[in-house]
């Protein structure tokens, strides 16, 4: 079985690559040679993972999936959310979301928060979304330097440490990308 992953985070493709069964061949965004841009314009997590599988449907004819990530806080009423990638502006990078984060925090005593990964998956005329969700707070500084994204300043329920500090098969066993993909692959081997 071959499907495309419609991403073009390597770090992304790096964890889903590490938990996919070997039987099934993924493909990148980079290996249909789709160069797009895939724009994320819904207002939620689960609207813009569907419009990227949608888009590399439609457009080069691969059965996929695609997932969105967000990062919900409870004290910002959910937010960054769907505009977790760019929280801090259009141009600015992971650092930038941070800062802005720890700073918005800084005054806040309900540091809870959790990650939400929604995965779309059209394969032979279906679609199917699986959700995985790990819940956690956030930490006042950076700690770790695996991971991507929020992992320095996330840290999970029941773990003294962020993303950031653990390896790439805890992650992977406790994180919500795992749950999700777990979800999908159980169901692409049923």
């Amino acid at each position: 079985m071959q499907l495309v992953f419609a991403t073009n985070n390597l770090n992304k493709l790096k964890e889903v690559q590490a938990l996919i069964p070997k039987h099934i061949t993924l493909l990148s965004l980079k290996d249909i040679n789709c160069l797009d841009d895939i724009p994320e314009t819904e207002n939620t997590i689960k609207g813009n993972a569907l419009l990227k599988a949608k888009y590399v449907k439609e457009h080069y004819g691969y059965d996929c999936f695609a997932d969105d990530t967000g990062l919900e806080i409870e004290a910002l009423d959910g937010a960054p959310g769907v505009y977790s990638a760019r929280y801090a502006g259009a141009q600015c990078n992971a650092e930038d979301n941070m800062n802005k984060l720890i700073n918005e925090l800084a005054d806040k005593d309900n540091k809870k928060a959790q990650f939400k990964t929604v995965i779309a998956l059209l394969l032979n005329g279906n679609q199917i979304c699986f959700t995985g969700i790990c819940k956690g707070q956030i930490t006042s500084v950076k700690q770790g330097d695996k991971g991507f994204g929020y992992d320095p300043i996330f840290k999970p329920n029941h773990y003294d440490i962020t993303f950031a500090e653990m390896d790439l098969e805890l992650k992977n066993n406790i994180g919500h990308r795992g749950k999700a993909v777990s979800q999908l692959v159980d169901y692409l081997n049923s």
